[in-house]
């Protein structure tokens, strides 16, 4: 009988965890991809593979760094649209998605099909309602021509509300700010190449009634450079003698094209060695037109250069292609000159593999096939679940240490720089303890939870990399631009906060299989699980001890001070004190089985505040980590002390069934 309940207790526990991932991954899907119709767009034509793969290399410098076009059009396409991926429906051919360097060609050199492309994701209606546009739905995606109408609205309220202090902004301004800023970055691209497009009218050079001529803004540009003409902006601009009204106007249309083509793209390299920041066209437009260009012929070349890739699209994509290609060779090649540039490639690759999708899939079939494996046993369909749990988790960790590894070449420094580098290096982390901790005590428990949490933390790394919309490769704030510590300091405490999650979810297993009865009391089996998780409070005693007086070194190395009471440092400390609080307990016999997992349970709370959750405080030193959005940690403490709560109740039943029954007298 007791077997029996133990199987049915096994199934049931397995569905309802089956229940939970698909809920749990059903909320991440549906706050990705808010529903409405994929658009339509007339006499759209995809972008060939070649030419795909041309624009994927071109070097740009955003961020501080110099990076593929890949890796920029990733971050801004995500930003805007909340996806790196878009679907539209070409009439007659049917449906097809833009990834997004075919979608930031398309800005740049197609932008009469671009506005029709549903580009900005608005989570808020009552945002497009303020501004006069009228809404498709709650949640939806929207063009720039559906907004457009409403632009000089969302202009003005944007100013509005830009003079309320962020903190007394409710929702609905918030929204209405950041849809202005991401339209106003969308249109910096937008009009980018403007000034190729249309160049510069000549006002007066009209013959027989038809339109005035138009000239390339290079030749504009280099006859600027001649004696005559410089001395006449030089009038004009001192207020001396009048020029000439066609002069003028062709002075402000230069300005114009140059001020659209400001922003956005710098992927020009200068030629002087020691200026370290790029320019955009319009950079290099005005530097030539005010005299103050060092090289003015490089960069009357480079914007012809531009004109003649930009044209190009009107012959056909054969010629463009070649055009971008000659254009994207010699930005290297002055990028390599500098020492620029040099792991772009690599970049485009990572970029193109996406590994951190694949170890999501991975893990997932994983933890599918963990279910498996404590729903049937040791039986033979227990053995094929436990196979495949062992190949898809150690496939999911390839995957990570793959990009990991990558990711540090690419930025070469160590690991972790950022909030986004924890979450992933945990993720490999806690599936590399829970493989070793399987070869040493091979129970199942250790293997069931490795895929689980690679799944979990990759799902919450997207969702912070989509909340953020950053590039997390950028080079790191001043105080954290040190190898040494980042490698001494940071990895060693990222490791105490891998292995205390790591052995609080080990506990988690712990409380639901003994309070389920799902181990068919199993001691062996719980005194297994108890050593294991004992060894990882130790291990994360050890590692955070470690790592805090690293830190503390780090932090009079770098402020001048040992210790300050910031709030990283002082959630250092509490999983320092927590932990040393279990072991002393334990050692003093305070905490037994029961009570050494409920406390486990209750570090990863404790951990997750230090990692995670001290960087909503918005005080410190440690400014290099904020980030926005509690929803998801609050709802995992509920979630934690749920479990505590369970474990305790369960406890006691347990306890009240072990006592011996109350003696009563027989004789009356």
């Amino acid at each position: 009988m007791s077997d029996k309940k133990s199987h049915a207790g096994r199934r049931i526990a397995a569905a309802l965890a089956v229940a939970g991932l698909a809920a749990v991954f059903y909320q991440v899907v549906a706050d990705n991809m808010p529903k409405g119709e994929v658009r339509q767009i007339e006499g759209y034509t995809p972008w060939a593979a070649e030419t795909i793969t041309a624009a994927e290399t071109l070097p740009v410098q955003d961020g501080g760094r110099v990076k593929p076009l890949a890796t920029y059009a990733g971050f801004t396409m995500l930003g805007l649209h909340g996806a790196r991926s878009m679907k539209i429906e070409i009439p007659g051919k049917g449906e097809t998605t833009l990834k997004p360097v075919p979608w930031m060609l398309d800005v740049l050199f197609r932008p009469r099909l671009a506005v029709q492309q549903p580009t900005f994701r608005v989570d808020n209606s009552a945002a497009l309602e303020a501004i006069g546009v009228k809404p498709r739905g709650k949640r939806d995606r929207y063009s720039y021509a559906d907004i457009e109408s409403g632009r000089e609205k969302l202009d003005a309220l944007s100013q509005s509300y830009a003079k309320i202090e962020k903190e007394k902004r409710d929702p609905l301004q918030n929204q209405v700010l950041d849809l202005e800023a991401n339209v106003r970055t969308y249109e910096s691209l937008l009009g980018y190449f403007s000034f190729a497009r249309f160049g510069v009218s000549m006002q007066g050079s009209a013959e027989g009634g038809g339109e005035d001529k138009r000239a390339d803004l290079s030749a504009m540009m280099f006859a600027t450079t001649t004696p005559e003409i410089r001395k006449q902006i030089d009038q004009s601009r001192s207020g001396g003698a009048p020029v000439d009204p066609r002069f003028e106007n062709l002075i402000r249309q230069v300005v114009d094209a140059s001020n659209l083509a400001k922003h956005g793209l710098m992927i020009l390299p200068p030629v002087d060695p020691l200026d370290k920041t790029w320019k955009s066209a319009g950079n290099a437009i005005m530097e030539v037109v005010d005299g103050t260009a060092k090289d003015p012929k490089t960069s009357i070349e480079d914007v012809s250069a531009l004109e003649s890739l930009a044209r190009s699209i009107n012959t056909d994509e054969a010629a463009f292609r070649d055009e971008l290609v000659s254009f994207s060779q010699k930005s290297t090649q002055r990028a390599t000159a500098r020492g620029e540039g040099k792991k772009i490639g690599m970049e485009a690759t990572y970029n193109r593999k996406n590994w951190f999708l694949y170890a999501l899939v991975f893990f997932l079939m994983g933890s599918v096939a963990a279910l498996g494996m404590g729903a049937f046993g040791k039986n033979t369909a227990g053995r094929v679940c436990f196979w495949i749990t062992l190949t898809s988790s150690g496939a999911g960790l390839a995957y990570c240490i793959i990009a990991i590894t990558m990711r540090c070449v690419i930025m070469w420094r160590p690991p972790i720089g950022n909030l986004y580098d924890t979450v992933v290096f945990i993720a490999a982390a806690v599936v590399t303890l829970s493989l070793i901790i399987e070869w040493l005590v091979p129970r199942r428990f250790a293997l069931g939870i490795a895929p689980v949490l690679g799944a979990l933390l990759i799902v919450l790394a997207r969702r912070f990399e989509l909340g953020d919309a950053k590039d997390h490769m950028d080079p790191l704030v001043a105080v954290l631009n040190s190898n040494y510590w980042l490698t001494i300091h940071v990895i060693t405490i990222t490791l105490g906060y891998s292995a205390g999650l790591l052995g609080a979810f080990l506990s988690t297993g712990y409380v639901l299989m003994r309070g389920l009865d799902l181990d068919d009391g199993d001691e062996a089996l719980r005194r297994a699980l108890t050593r294991v998780v004992y060894g990882m409070i130790c291990f994360t005693s050890f590692l955070s001890l470690v790592g805090t007086v690293l830190g503390g070194i780090w932090a009079n190395d770098s402020w001048g001070r040992f210790w300050g009471w910031d709030p990283k440092e002082n959630g250092a400390l509490l999983i320092v004190l927590w932990t040393l609080s279990i072991l002393h307990a334990r050692l003093g016999g305070f905490l037994r089985e029961w009570g050494l997992h409920l406390a486990s349970v209750f570090t990863a709370i404790v951990v997750t505040f230090s990692w995670w959750h001290v960087n909503f405080l918005g005080v410190g030193l440690h400014n290099y980590g904020f980030t926005s959005g509690k929803d998801t940690i609050w709802t995992f403490y509920r979630c934690m002390t749920a479990i505590l709560l369970f474990g305790f109740c369960a406890m006691l039943n347990e306890k009240s069934r072990q006592k011996p029954p109350v003696a009563t007298d027989d004789k009356g």
